[in-house]
C-alpha cells in the first residue's frame, strides 16, 4: 500500500494492521477457547438434560447470525474501530453475566449476549481483511489471521480448565471477559480505520446503494451464495460433527478417553497449523477454488475415517486429516467471498457471508444431534461425510474462480 492510498497513515500498512486484527482475534478466541471444557459442566450445575446443554452451544451460534449483518450495517455506518470495540464491551457484558448467572435460563441469554459480541468481532475482523488486502495477497493474510484464530482456539481450553480446577467452574467466563476488554482496547486505540481503503486505493465509488440493496445483490452472485454455502456446511459438520458426535463415537466404540481424544485433536491442530500458510500461498498463486473443493473433499474423507476409525491409530489419523482440511478451508473460502465483493461493499459481502456460514453453528448441534438419537451416531458421521463432500462437488461443478476475475 501507497501512503498517498493510506492517507499519510503509517498505521495502515497492511502489516500493522494485520498485525493488529491478529492480536484481536487471538485474544477473542482464546477466551472463547477457555470456556470450552467447562461450559457443559457449570450448564449442568442448574440441574438440566443433556439436550439442555447442548442448547448453550446452539445459543451462542444463534447469537453470532442474529449480529453479523446489524455489525455490517454498523461498521459501514460509524466506521470498523468502533463496530469492533462495541463487540468487545458486549463481550465482557455477556461473559461476566455468564459467570454470575443464578439459574440456567439465565445462564442462556448470558450466553447469547456473549455470542453477540464475539460475531461482531469476528465478522469486522474479516471486514477489515477484506479492506485491505489486495487480491494477490488476500489468501495469504487471510491465512495468517486464521492461523491465530485457530490457534487461539486450540490453546484456549487449557488455560481455561487450569482455571476452573482450581478457582471455580464460573473463572473462565470472568477471564473470557477480560479478553474481550483487551480487544475493546486494542480496536479503539491501535486499530486504524479501514472502512474508506477501498475509495482511496481502487476508486471505488463514494456512493453506495443501501445496505440492504447491497445485500441482495450479493445474493444475486452464484459463486458468492456457494461459498456461503461452502461456510454453512464446514460449521454444521464442525460444531454438530466434530463437536458433538465424534467424541461419544470414539468414546464407545473405541473406547477413547477424554484425554485421548483431546490429544487428537490436538494433533490434528499441530498439523492445520503447518498447512495453513503454504495453503494460503496456493490461494494466490493457483486460485481459491482449488483450495475450497480440495478442504471440502478431504473433510468428508476425514469423517468416514471416524466413521471407520476401530482403533486409536486410526482415529489419530482420522484427526490429521480434519486438522489439514480444516486449515485450508479456514481461508480460503474468507479470499472467495471478499474477491467477489463490489468495490466498497466489503462490509455487506463479509457480513453476508458469515450470517449464512452461522446458521451451520445452530442448525449443527441441533440436527445431527436428533439423527444420532434418530439412527445412531455413526449414522451422523455418515451424513457430514455425503454433505461436504457433495457441497465440495458441486462448488466444483458451478463456482467460477474468483481470483482470475480479480487481478
Amino acid at each position: 500500500m501507497t501512503r498517498s492510498a493510506a492517507g499519510h497513515d503509517p498505521r495502515l500498512s497492511e502489516r500493522n494492521v494485520l498485525l493488529w486484527m491478529c492480536a484481536i482475534i487471538f485474544f477473542n478466541q482464546i477466551g472463547f477457547g477457555a470456556v470450552i471444557p467447562v461450559l457443559p459442566l457449570y450448564a449442568r450445575t442448574f440441574d438440566v438434560s443433556v439436550s439442555a446443554i447442548g442448547a448453550t452451544i446452539a445459543v451462542y451460534g444463534a447469537a453470532r447470525f442474529v449480529s453479523a449483518m446489524p455489525s455490517g450495517k454498523f461498521a459501514d455506518h460509524y466506521g470498523r474501530r468502533p463496530a469492533m470495540a462495541l463487540g468487545g464491551i458486549i463481550g465482557v457484558l455477556g461473559n461476566v453475566w455468564s459467570g454470575w448467572a443464578d439459574g440456567f435460563i439465565e445462564f442462556l441469554l448470558a450466553r447469547f449476549v456473549a455470542g453477540l459480541g464475539g460475531g461482531i468481532v469476528i465478522t469486522i475482523g474479516a471486514v477489515v481483511l477484506a479492506d485491505i488486502s489486495r487480491p494477490e495477497r488476500r489468501g495469504r493474510m487471510m491465512s495468517i489471521y486464521m492461523g491465530c484464530f485457530l490457534f487461539a482456539v486450540g490453546v484456549g481450553p487449557f488455560p481455561g480448565g487450569l482455571l476452573a480446577e482450581r478457582y471455580g467452574l464460573e473463572v473462565p467466563f470472568l477471564a473470557n471477559a477480560i479478553a474481550s476488554a483487551v480487544v475493546t482496547a486494542i480496536a479503539w486505540f491501535a486499530v486504524p480505520e479501514t472502512r474508506d481503503i477501498a475509495t482511496r486505493r481502487d476508486g471505488a465509488p463514494t456512493s453506495k446503494p443501501a445496505f440492504s440493496d447491497q445485500i441482495r445483490l450479493m445474493m444475486g452472485n452464484t459463486g458468492f451464495m456457494l461459498v456461503c454455502l461452502i461456510g454453512f456446511t464446514n460449521a454444521l459438520v464442525r460444531t454438530g460433527g466434530l463437536f458433538n458426535v465424534v467424541p461419544l463415537v470414539a468414546s464407545i466404540r473405541i473406547g477413547l478417553s477424554a484425554g485421548q481424544i483431546g490429544s487428537g485433536f490436538a494433533l490434528g491442530s499441530v498439523f492445520g497449523l503447518m498447512a495453513i500458510y503454504p495453503a494460503g500461498v496456493v490461494a494466490d498463486r493457483i486460485g481459491r477454488k482449488p483450495l475450497i473443493v480440495s478442504a471440502g473433499l478431504l473433510t468428508g474423507l476425514s469423517f468416514f475415517g471416524f466413521w471407520f476409525a476401530f482403533s486409536y491409530a486410526s482415529f489419530l489419523a482420522a484427526c490429521v486429516v480434519w486438522g489439514i482440511a480444516s486449515s485450508i478451508s479456514g481461508a480460503a473460502p474468507s479470499a472467495y467471498a471478499a474477491d467477489n465483493a463490489p468495490l466498497g461493499m466489503n462490509a455487506a459481502a463479509m457480513s453476508s457471508f458469515r450470517a449464512l456460514s452461522d446458521v451451520g453453528y445452530v442448525v449443527g448441534p441441533i440436527g445431527l444431534g436428533l439423527l444420532s438419537d434418530l439412527a445412531g451416531a455413526p449414522s451422523a458421521l455418515v451424513f457430514c461425510a455425503m454433505a461436504i463432500t457433495i457441497m465440495a462437488l458441486t462448488f466444483a461443478r458451478f463456482a467460477p474462480e474468483s481470483h482470475k476475475l480479480t487481478r
